[in-house]
């Protein structure tokens, strides 16, 4: 059987280094595993951290090790499975080839050959477009595991805190049932003339205040099922066709989105960040305390200067003790040990005040309240 394939021209240089500032200027020089690899295939399941993870203790310094401008950091997708990375080690760079390619030559420049050498004056390397096929089907590796995160991605687990107020509302119920579950109907305000058929139903819940200022910066949205427009006008008609929860009138929809891969290069906030954490989910569920590839939610977002992409360090706060040195009813007879590093997380979902992060490796458990900031 003929594969199908599909083609598709990409931008000149990908990896081309340029002269645009990086995410963040480094403040030390970035030091290499002495174990990374000189050659390295990269495989179906890899991630863009992982693969970071393999010639670095920092990731987020990832566009470093690429020389990545800020729009790159952006587009990093063009590494597909198969491809092959190389380290230069006196410079501490890395580039990549598309296979059996080399690096910096034929089928080597660019992310898997897009930009390719053509006749030039002597000394000048000239670029141009070039068509490279694909299986149809293959897509480049994500930045993090995709399914820890895709629950976080369609469903829009908080709103903002007048996010709900004009969603299409559930204003009736079939023969007047006061709760509905799977396979009952409902009848819908607020649809109107929108094209989605899928929805999702929910209900607001408990806020979501900030620990620093006594704030509401957001509210959690209770997912509580999906519905099917079966007849469109106002009220629309609608199939819940599934249902976790009880669904009631007033309960209201939101459109099914669909999840978008996270291709970010991690790195690190150009804005000083200091925030702390609100929530923790093991799953989607919430549980008491953060380990790796748990999701916090954190009280910092968009308007912060925090987006999809941005590492943040994780930091347990150090509590008190005792200064034994003293009377047990001394004033002072209690020390505040200072906050530790413990950890860090990948930032894949932003909202205007309030962010979702993926855990990515913790030495100490985090809990609520501890702090997030700039690596």
């Amino acid at each position: 059987m003929v594969q199908q394939l599909r083609k598709s021209i990409t931008a000149l240089g990908f990896f081309v280094l340029s002269g645009l500032a990086t995410a963040q200027a480094p403040s030390s020089p970035l030091t290499l595993k002495p174990d990374a690899p000189e050659r390295y295939v990269v495989v179906p399941g890899d991630t863009l951290w992982g693969i970071a993870q393999r010639y670095t203790d920092s990731p987020w310094r990832w566009p470093e090790l690429w020389g990545l401008n800020k729009e790159e950091i952006r587009n990093p997708h063009l590494i597909y499975p198969g491809y092959v990375i190389y380290l230069d080690r006196a410079s501490g760079r890395l580039s990549i080839g598309a296979p059996g390619g080399r690096p910096g030559g034929e089928g080597g420049r660019g992310a898997g050959g897009e930009a390719a050498a053509t006749t030039a004056p002597a000394g000048v390397a000239k670029l141009e477009p070039r068509v490279r096929s694909e299986p149809l089907g293959a897509e480049g590796i994500p930045s993090i595991p995709a399914a820890l995160i895709e629950p976080f991605l369609t469903r829009p687990l908080i709103v903002e805190p007048d996010g709900l107020e004009k969603a299409p509302t559930i204003v009736g119920t079939q023969t007047d049932r006061v709760i509905l579950a799977a396979g009952n109907t409902a009848y819908v305000r607020g649809i109107g003339g929108s094209k989605d058929d899928t929805w999702y139903v929910y209900r607001r819940g408990a806020p979501l205040v900030d620990p620093d200022t006594n704030q509401t910066l957001a509210y959690e949205a209770i997912y509580l099922g999906t519905a099917q427009v079966t007849r469109s006008g106002d009220p629309a008609t609608v199939l819940l066709t599934s249902a976790v929860r009880e669904v009631e009138a007033g309960d209201k929809l939101i459109a099914a989105a669909k999840p978008q891969p996270i291709n970010y290069a991690p790195h690190a906030p150009t804005a000083r960040i200091h925030g702390r954490v609100m929530d923790i989910y093991g799953g989607v569920s919430k549980v008491g305390e953060a380990g790796p590839q748990s999701i916090i939610t954190i009280n910092r977002g968009s308007r912060d200067g925090l987006e999809v992409g941005h590492v943040l360090a994780l930091y347990a706060r150090g509590g008190s003790v005792r200064d034994r040195s003293k009377p047990a009813n001394a004033k002072d007879a209690r020390i505040d040990l200072p906050s530790e590093r413990a950890g860090l997380a990948f930032v894949f979902r932003v909202f205007d005040r309030v962010s979702y992060a993926l855990v990515m490796r913790v030495t100490r458990p985090i809990g609520p309240l501890d702090a997030v900031q700039t690596p």
